[in-house]
């Protein structure tokens, strides 16, 4: 290597970046414009970059008026000049976002055959969009949002129990825009890219059901309020399926991906005259756990040369979770990248690089954080326990102490997380 490691693998990040950037991607797919009204809504941490993008791209076609209003997260907006952008708290819904998602859905509800409605869907989506029933009430579904983020379910099973618990996910947005045209723009954050999923689905239908819901918050053994439980018992809580008429007009496409994202840094890896190897573009579970398995085959890389010969780039992506079990401070990634630390302390010429794309590793101000085969040791020499830290729930504090943090501030895309191993 002719460049700092951490250089190298921060460049491949900021590739992984640019590859889902909303402007590079979004005019491929603009519709055509219609006899009535083009109104564009959406949500997620990405929508107010995706609104200019299409802002740009639909004016630079010459097409005639649009109008519209997104929601994304505090700090995650952009300017525009004919669609409105509100900015509300992620991940746990305020009123700002609950408002905000009663006006999208008054926005819609009155258009005709003649309209058409462009959402711009992102991950974030889900609690930025909350429009509850009024028998649950926003401070319990505030506390139901509370009690998925610290399960442990995957983001497919959080946001089957979300779309059933809200009047506009779970395709329930794009029925009240019926008989509109609805053509939804997916930046998936999913692993698998499934539309239905991304924001919990509030233009895409799918197939599950109350019952999946309920079975959901058995098996997490969630204690949710009473009246959000209530609800789920009920026939009500039933979200509509694809095979409704309603939705029979539409259209969705996913824009982009984590793996469009991962191929770009593949491609960098290559430009450095290095061998990349892509694991899963849709890696999940406990963030520790598939550090450990990470550490795991780095250590047989380097012992054995197996399955991959050095010098080379382990990427992957996907969405990994974390469940709460201490009050440190910390997101999935930097958990991740501690558990990867401590399991390959001492293990000569690696360093990595985990980091959400969007900009904010759960709820504090870093993207992700950095590690090398000394981090486990350094920690040890401040005075900490890097296995502490681990256990408390407290990788933020870790990398703080190394000076390790990755902090870049909203990147304004989101195809979730991105992690790149450089064994040397």
């Amino acid at each position: 290597m002719t460049t700092d490691p951490r250089a190298f693998l921060k460049s491949l990040y900021d590739a992984a970046v640019a590859a889902a950037d909303p402007a590079e991607v979004i005019g491929t797919y603009l519709p055509a414009p219609v006899k009535g009204r083009t109104v564009v809504v959406g949500a997620g941490k990405a929508s107010a970059a995706m609104a200019a993008a299409f802002e740009d791209a639909w004016t630079a076609k010459g097409y005639g008026p649009v109008e519209g209003l997104v929601v994304t997260r505090y700090g995650h907006g952009h300017s525009t000049r004919f669609i409105e952008i509100v900015e509300a708290a992620h991940p746990v819904p305020d009123e700002k976002g609950a408002a905000t998602a009663g006006r999208i859905f008054d926005l819609v509800k009155d258009l005709g055959p003649d309209d058409q409605v462009v959402a711009l869907i992102s991950g974030g989506g889900s609690s930025l969009l909350s429009l509850p029933p009024d028998v649950i009430g926003k401070e319990a579904k505030r506390a139901v949002n509370k009690i998925l983020l610290a399960s442990g379910a995957s983001i497919h099973e959080m946001n089957c129990v979300r779309k059933h618990l809200s009047l506009i996910k779970g395709g329930r947005l794009a029925r009240a825009a019926h008989p509109a045209r609805v053509v939804s723009l997916v930046l998936s954050d999913i692993p698998g890219d499934d539309p239905a999923l991304v924001a919990s689905g509030p233009t895409i239908p799918d197939g599950t059901t109350r019952a999946d819901a309920l079975a959901i918050v058995e098996r997490y053994g969630m204690d949710l309020p009473p009246a959000a439980r209530a609800w789920l018992d009920s026939p009500e809580a039933e979200a509509p399926k694809p095979t409704d008429p309603d939705f029979a007009g539409d259209s969705h496409h996913v824009i982009a991906a984590a793996q469009m994202s991962l191929d770009a840094a593949a491609a960098k890896v290559r430009e450095a005259g290095l061998t990349p190897y892509i694991l899963s573009d849709s890696i999940e579970g406990e963030a520790r756990d598939v550090g450990e398995v990470h550490a795991a085959l780095v250590r047989q890389v380097v012992a054995k040369g197996q399955p991959f010969a050095r010098p080379c780039v382990i990427l992957s992506g996907g969405e990994t979770t974390v469940t709460v079990r201490a009050k440190g401070r910390g997101g999935r990634n930097a958990e991740f990248l501690l558990a990867f630390a401590i399991g390959i302390c001492g293990v000569p010429g690696v360093t990595a690089i985990a980091a959400d794309t969007d900009g904010i590793d759960g709820s504090e101000d870093n993207a992700g954080a950095f590690c090398d085969t000394t981090s486990s040791d350094r920690l040890f020499a401040s005075g900490t326990n890097p296995k502490a830290f681990l256990a408390g729930n407290d990788a933020y504090t870790a990398f703080m102490t190394l000076g390790d943090l990755l902090v870049t501030g909203p990147t304004r895309t989101n195809v979730n997380d991105f992690r790149a191993i450089l064994i040397e």
